[in-house]
């Protein structure tokens, strides 16, 4: 079996692969300060609530976009599974880079843009909902083409409620009318309609540019808030860098 971890800058997901798909996923807060002990403590106690053996595990696949934890992540590799994990980055060339500055792409957008074609084809966009609110674009050839980041939803709402004074936090959810008739339907109208209209914008300017009806796919935490009101979202896989990692893993045992 093979152990994928994707590192994102607010979430961790944890997952155990067969040889042909995702067998079972979790999610957990990145902590940037874990050791190697704790994250390997905490990877066997996830397995064991499947009745998986860390000795069922024979290879480990990792993408992060934290620094920070790669010791750490290394070293529980080492310690508790005696793997040598594959880190993702631009090297491994998964998928054709065809940007400016190549090196520069991240393991995050290389495993889920992996992954969207491999399950949907060319030409696509991947809508990433995470801590930031990514593009990924794959052009009619299958190589990554760029994309766009804008702020992520949560960091636009904190913003808000930092800045105003007399606002306050509410829970993220879609309203039932554009029209708030209260600060709390006025704030989720802003935030939810708002971005909504930023994926739709931005998907219909990279659709022009690709010159093709590209295939939108959504990921990340925040996706199944936003595939319900973004009408330009075609797809939704929460676990989908889980899967590129799953591929690029397989790839490079051939």
């Amino acid at each position: 079996m093979l152990l994928v971890i994707d590192v994102g800058n607010t979430n961790t997901k944890v997952g155990v692969c067969d040889d042909t798909r995702l067998l079972v996923s979790w999610s957990l807060t990145t902590r940037r300060e874990q050791t190697a002990d704790e994250y390997g403590l905490f990877v066997e106690t996830l397995l064991r609530t499947r009745g998986v053996d860390t000795r069922d595990i024979t290879g480990i696949a990792i993408s992060n976009v934290v620094p920070q934890t790669q010791r750490a992540l290394d070293d529980m590799a080492d310690k508790y599974f005696g793997a040598t994990p594959i880190t993702v980055d631009a090297s491994l060339e998964a998928i054709p880079l065809a940007v400016d500055d190549p090196r520069s792409v991240g393991a995050d957008r290389i495993v889920a843009t992996v992954a969207a074609v491999a399950l949907y084809g060319p030409p696509l966009i991947v809508v990433d909902l995470g801590t930031a609110t990514r593009f990924d674009c794959v052009d009619g050839r299958g190589r990554f083409v760029g994309g766009a980041i804008a702020p992520g939803i949560a960091i636009a709402a904190d913003a808000l409620l930092t800045r105003a004074a007399r606002l306050y936090r509410v829970e993220l959810v879609r309203p039932e009318h554009a029209i708030g008739r209260d600060t709390v339907t006025n704030i989720q109208s802003g935030i939810v309609y708002g971005f909504a209209g930023l994926i739709d914008g931005i998907v219909g300017r990279m659709r022009s540019e690709l010159a093709a009806d590209a295939t939108v796919v959504a990921t990340g935490g925040l996706a199944l808030l936003m595939a319900d009101v973004a009408s330009s979202i075609q797809h939704l896989n929460a676990d989908l860098k889980l899967e590129g990692l799953r591929l690029i893993y397989q790839r490079a045992q051939k």
